[in-house]
């Protein structure tokens, strides 16, 4: 196989035909407006109760990790901008049956890490509606998102930017608040800095604990990757990528590790779940009016920011399954705005997985749909690095504008973090059926390919 750089013109032809019109502006929202979602804002609740206050360190691990994944991510993007994104990559670089898995793993993971968007709508809206079943929030809220990105992507652009830019403005309205509250909290108010190793050490779980918290981590920083397939539809793709790399890493990270010390400091961690956010805890807490009330608005937004999101990139890696060749030719055709609009029909599955689950099983529809989804989305990350190494020894273009620091180290540190954090699910409770159900899959994906997809080539 020849790794020309004109050969990869052959899969950029393919997936021609979607509008370019994100601006870079747009780009560095969605990609903050995607990681910065349910995995935050409800998901950290299972983290502190694995962790407690060391849940600082598994965030930090998680973050060093999305660091490494970003950079690898946007080199390759610079030099490759198209929706296909890391499955075109994996493709090209190591072979078709890797670009196969890449991207059929990726997109069944957003597909059910929309259900946990969902499902967690339905926990924000008990809030103010305690009575109301939560599957009619479900239904109401999937159905103007699906609306959304069926219009266009300039329309999915400029709601994404809006959501993204009330999610920040909170999230920094909250940190400011949450450290005046802290500093000025009397000594026997219960609130402050002691509370990190009041309830059992900073390392109540122990290490274990810690690493076991470091998988929600992984799933909260999902989506960061947003970007890489958004470049197919931007104006100015390798600008854009740059730009938002360099600005959306350290934002999320800096946004992550402030919001969870706050809450920590304010709420023991005795005290987190996620039959609420624990956002909207520690707003009670401050005995602010109306605080809670308008973090749980916040939360809600940043819950169908999310997965608004994470439609629009199910919906384009779908498509590229279908223009390779890998998934029926209807889910590759556009209508007349240029949107995938059956990749996008598919790509709701996840939603009435949700509104089941939610309709009968209530309290357990969060946990399973993040432990389902989890897996394709470490399978990615992982094979995201491995791609890298593969791209690095085998790119023969121009000279890139973005080139990843300390290669090989930081892809082969990232790929190893990424392997063992996929063993750890084995030994938690609340992860295990991620590995059951992964691995299942994964033989299933395999078999299909062996059979159909090799036999047809």
């Amino acid at each position: 196989m020849s790794f020309k750089r004109g050969s990869f013109e052959t899969i950029v032809e393919r997936e021609k035909g979607l509008n370019r019109s994100l601006t870079a502006g747009q780009m560095s929202m969605i990609a903050i407006g995607g990681a910065i979602g349910t995995g935050l804002f409800l998901g950290s609740g299972f983290a502190i109760g694995f962790a407690g206050p060391s849940v600082l360190v598994s965030y930090a691990i998680g973050a060093l990790t999305a660091l490494l994944l970003m950079g690898a991510l946007a080199e390759m993007t610079v030099a490759h901008p198209t929706s296909g994104s890391f499955g075109a990559y994996a493709e090209f670089y190591i072979g078709p049956l890797a670009g196969f898995l890449v991207r059929y793993a990726y997109w069944s993971a957003v597909v059910f890490a929309v259900g946990t968007e969902v499902s967690a709508v339905a926990v924000f809206m008990k809030y103010w509606f305690a009575n109301v079943p939560g599957w009619y929030w479900i239904v109401g809220f999937s159905a103007a998102l699906i609306g959304v990105n069926a219009a266009s992507v300039k329309v999915y652009g400029v709601i994404e930017y809006a959501f993204s830019m009330l999610k920040i403005v909170a999230i920094v309205a909250f940190i400011l608040l949450g450290a005046v509250f802290v500093y000025g909290a009397p000594v026997s108010s219960g609130v402050g800095l002691n509370n990190f190793t009041a309830h059992g050490g900073f390392f109540p779980h122990g290490v274990k604990g810690m690493w076991f918290a470091v998988i929600v981590s992984i799933f909260s920083y999902l989506n960061i990757e947003t970007i890489a397939v958004a470049a197919g539809e931007a104006r100015d793709p390798q600008r854009a990528v740059a730009r938002a790399f360099r600005s959306t890493v350290f934002r999320l990270v800096l946004f992550y590790l402030l919001t969870l010390a706050l809450m920590l400091a304010i709420v023991p961690w005795t005290q987190a779940s996620t039959d609420e956010s624990p956002f909207v805890k520690v707003m009670a807490a401050t005995h602010v009016p109306f605080a809670a009330g308008v973090i749980n608005f916040v939360v809600l937004i940043a819950a169908l920011s999310a997965m608004n999101s994470q439609l629009y990139i199910t919906t384009r890696m779908m498509f590229s399954l279908s223009r390779a060749g890998y998934a029926p030719a209807r889910f590759g055709r556009l209508s007349a705005n240029g949107v995938p609009t059956a990749a996008l029909s598919l790509s709701t599955s996840g939603i009435a997985l949700a509104t089941i689950l939610t309709a009968f099983w209530p309290a357990m529809a969060f946990g399973l749909m993040m432990s389902l989804a989890i897996f394709g989305a470490m399978f990615a990350w992982l094979m995201i690095f491995v791609t890298h190494l593969f791209f690095r020894a085998r790119y023969d273009g121009p000279a890139l504008s973005f080139r990843m620091v300390l290669h090989p180290f930081g892809s082969l540190l990232g790929a190893g973090l990424m392997a063992a954090i996929m063993i750890t699910t084995a030994f938690t409770s609340e992860f295990r059926m991620t590995l059951v159900y992964g691995l299942a899959f994964m033989v299933v994906l395999v078999a299909t390919y062996l059979l159909w997809y090799r036999k047809r080539g």
